[in-house]
């Protein structure tokens, strides 16, 4: 679908938010707190942006972009090109971090960038009438994005809290989920860091609690350094090697074997492939336990050493 773009504002040195309309003024498809949309970009980058912007509107979406240097280039190109006026395709709002309105107590917990699909869900919560606590970690206020608007809207049900990057100052997300009341869920979206963090403190939570999305570069998980291996594919009888600074997802295009993919960095599911035997190095975010025996991400999993995978493609 396409949508015109009608408002563009700097909101912190890094971030910039886009305001999306339809480009004849008809009403969006719905959306649910914590839904993004796919942006396909003029140079063929597709893009994953959360909606920031309360779900129960329908004449606009929001979207908010982190200037990513070291990126693509999507980042880049959607600050400094993009503009008032211009038309973008994207998908329709898809749900991959959804809030469980079920629940008694709430802790919103977003790092940088990260507060995208968390103020909308803040949002969410407020209408319903449902307790929550915003706890919001950047370096400064000056890189606090929508600080204005969080302190009108949610007053003393929210803190930021400014670590100057440094770790050592990071939020204490174990002191602050050491005691769990019942009914109670906590939702945690930025860097892999923090989302770590908050996994680890709440690892004896009930199933279904713990509730997190990977917003832009990184992983949450490395558990080994890169290591060459081989990967076969079954269905085809083929075998690649897959050295160390090459994912499998990347052996395979450059063989001319096809897998459909998006983000490549483990947090969008387009790329599951299930595998048939090997041991699997898990590097994405989104996968259970239970997934994980037979799906694997190939564009950030990897064979554990001297193991070789087979693929069922």
């Amino acid at each position: 679908m396409d949508v015109v773009v009608r408002s563009a504002e700097q909101i912190t040195p890094r971030i910039k938010s886009f305001e999306l309309n339809d480009p004849a003024g008809a009403p969006l498809p719905e959306f649910e707190a914590g839904a993004h949309v796919d942006v396909t970009l003029p140079n063929g980058l597709v893009r994953s942006y959360s909606l920031l912007n309360h779900p129960g509107e329908r004449n606009r979406y929001v979207i908010a972009v982190l200037r990513e240097e070291a990126g693509g280039g999507g980042s880049a190109w959607m600050h400094d090109s993009l503009k008032p006026g211009d038309v973008l395709s994207i998908t329709p709002p898809q749900n991959r971090f959804e809030l469980d309105e079920g629940g008694d107590h709430n802790f919103l917990i977003a790092g940088g960038i990260g507060i995208t699909p968390i103020l909308s869900m803040a949002e969410r919560l407020d209408e319903l009438g449902i307790d929550f606590k915003l706890y919001y970690c950047t370096r400064n206020r000056e890189e606090t994005a929508f600080a204005e608007l969080i302190e009108e809207r949610f007053g003393e049900r929210h803190v930021f809290h400014h670590d100057g990057g440094l770790r050592e100052q990071m939020l204490d997300v174990e002191a602050l989920l050491r005691v769990r009341e019942p009914g109670t869920h906590v939702y945690v979206c930025g860097p892999p860091g923090l989302i770590t963090a908050v996994r680890n403190a709440a690892h004896d939570w009930p199933k279904g609690t713990v509730h997190f999305e990977l917003f832009g570069s990184g992983r949450v998980e490395i558990a080994t350094e890169n290591k060459p291996f081989d990967v076969h594919l079954k269905r085809r009888n083929l075998t690649f090697h897959v050295p160390a600074d090459r994912t499998i997802l990347e052996v395979l295009a450059e063989n001319d074997v096809r897998v459909r993919s998006i983000c490549r960095e483990g947090y969008c599911e387009v790329c599951t492939t299930r595998y048939v035997s090997g041991k699997v190095d898990h590097r994405d975010s989104v996968l259970d336990p239970e997934d994980r025996k037979t799906m694997m991400q190939i564009c950030v999993s990897r064979a554990l050493p001297d193991e070789t995978l087979v693929l069922d493609l």
